[in-house]
C-alpha cells in the first residue's frame, strides 16, 4: 500500500509541476503537450514517465541533448515521499484526504514561487473550494475553528505586510488564510512560527555562503510549505515536548 501511494504521488507530482509552471504564465494545463524548452521537441509518452524518463535519458532531451531541469524529477519524487509519509503518520481516515490536499497545494505553490516568485490566485481559489468541501464533510472541532483560523491568518499576515511595508507578499497573506481554514487557528499559528524560523535559518545560511544578497527578495512559499507540514504533522508533539521541558527546568 505504501508503494502504491508513493507511485500515485509521483504521478500526480508530475502534473503539479505542469500546473506550477504554466498557471503563473496564463497557459493551459492541458494543451499543448509538454515539449523541450530548448528545441521544442514534443515529448512522447515514453519521455513523460515520471522520474524514470529522466533517469533513462540521463537528464537530457532525446532530440537536442540539452540538460533537463532537475526540478521535474525532484518534485515528482518529493510528492510521492510526502504522500507516503502522510499515510504512515495518519493512516486510513478522512484526515488523510486533508493532508494529501495540503501537500498537493504546497508542491504547486512551491514550484510557482521558486520559478516566478508568484503564488497564483487561481491555484488558491481552486484549493479554497476543495478545502471548503472537505471541511464541510469533515469539520474541525469546534466547527468554527476553520473560520477563526482563516480570519486570523489573513489579518495577522496583513498586519505584518503593513508594518514591514510590503515585506510580505499578497500571495503569502491569502495562502495563510487558506491554511488557517484547513488546519484551524492553533496549527496556523504554529505554522507561521515554523515558517519564519525555517525562512530565517535558510536565509542566514544563504547569506553566509553567498547564495543570496542582503535585501534580495526570496520566495517565502517553500518555507510556508515546510513550516505548515511540520506544524500539521508534529505540532502538538513539539508543543508537549516544549512544555514538559519547561516544567522540568523550572
Amino acid at each position: 500500500m505504501i508503494l502504491l501511494i508513493t507511485m500515485y504521488g509521483i504521478v500526480v507530482g508530475s502534473f503539479y509541476n505542469v500546473v506550477g509552471l504554466r498557471v503563473p504564465e496564463g497557459k493551459s494545463i492541458v494543451a499543448p503537450r509538454s515539449s523541450c524548452t530548448k528545441c521544442g521537441h514534443q515529448l512522447t509518452a515514453l519521455e513523460l514517465i515520471p522520474v524514470l524518463s529522466y533517469v533513462f535519458q540521463r537528464g537530457k532531451c532525446r532530440q537536442c541533448k540539452v540538460g533537463i531541469s532537475l526540478v521535474y524529477p525532484l518534485f515528482e519524487l518529493l510528492t510521492g515521499l510526502l504522500f507516503a509519509s502522510a499515510f504512515l503518520l495518519i493512516g486510513w481516515s478522512f484526515e488523510l484526504v486533508i493532508a494529501l490536499t495540503l501537500i498537493s497545494l504546497f508542491i504547486i505553490i512551491t514550484v510557482s514561487d521558486l520559478a516566478y516568485m508568484i503564488i497564483p490566485d487561481k491555484v488558491l481559489l481552486v484549493f479554497a473550494g476543495i478545502f471548503a468541501v472537505e471541511r464541510i464533510y469533515h469539520p474541525l472541532t469546534p466547527w468554527w475553528d476553520s473560520l477563526a483560523g482563516a480570519a486570523a491568518g489573513f489579518m495577522f499576515l496583513l498586519l505584518i505586510a503593513f508594518v514591514s511595508r510590503g515585506g510580505m507578499g499578497g500571495g503569502d497573506i491569502k495562502l495563510f488564510a487558506l491554511i488557517g481554514f484547513a488546519v484551524g487557528l492553533k496549527i496556523m499559528l504554529l505554522s507561521f512560527f515554523f515558517s519564519t524560523f525555517f525562512g530565517a535559518f535558510f536565509g542566514i545560511i544563504g547569506l553566509l555562503f553567498g547564495l543570496v544578497k542582503k535585501k534580495q527578495p526570496i520566495p517565502f512559499g517553500p518555507f510556508i510549505a515546510i513550516g505548515t507540514l511540520v506544524a500539521y504533522f508534529f505540532g502538538e508533539k513539539i508543543v508537549d515536548w516544549y512544555l514538559n521541558l519547561l516544567l522540568t527546568v523550572f
